[in-house]
């Protein structure tokens, strides 16, 4: 890996955050927690200066040179997740059977969902925190992919099967997502 001087696009990391390069895994720390993301498969060259995270493409291809935008805006959400936080906010729809929702180490368990006598389960990913409040499921966490997994995990175990997706609305839906605790 080489540490490019000048060259490459900056991203500039605020005070009170940290960030740190472990080979080809960044690392960034704040107030809220800390992120980290592998970069193995992306061919960009990553260097960590003073308070600047340096990004260069591994060759001049436009291939190489496209994907700098998107690791800009994921260094960009890592630092948001650590200093703001992320939180989606999920509604449980239900017309006949009532549902209940519940958390069970790394699981959501959506129970008696249409009638149905076992439960929909679904995992919580990475470091997401999920909580139950009267109709909403709160997913919450440092980590944009994981906190969007989570709650597109809750999402999908909730899919009608077998019957008319039109009528039979029952489910749990993403409704409002934000930054910020």
């Amino acid at each position: 890996m080489s540490t490019e001087s000048v060259q490459g696009t900056p991203v500039a990391i605020p005070d009170g955050v940290t960030v740190r390069l472990d080979g080809r895994t960044l690392f960034v720390k704040g107030k809220l927690g800390e992120a980290k993301k592998h970069f193995d498969k992306v061919n960009i060259n990553l260097s960590v200066q003073g308070n600047k995270v340096l990004l260069s493409p591994f060759s001049a291809k436009k291939k190489d040179n496209v994907i700098i935008n998107t690791v800009v805006s994921i260094v960009n959400n890592m630092v948001t997740g650590v200093t703001k936080g992320f939180t989606y906010r999920l509604k449980v729809v239900y017309a006949h059977f009532p549902i209940s929702v519940k958390v069970k180490g790394d699981q959501v368990l959506v129970e008696n969902f249409v009638g149905e006598r076992s439960p929909r389960v679904s995992q919580i990913v990475g470091s997401s925190k999920v909580s139950v409040e009267g109709d909403d499921v709160i997913v919450k966490g440092v980590s944009l992919e994981d906190v969007g997994q989570t709650a597109a995990n809750i999402e999908l175990a909730t899919k009608i099967r077998r019957k008319d997706q039109r009528v039979f609305l029952d489910g749990v839906y993403i409704y409002h997502k934000e930054e910020g605790r």
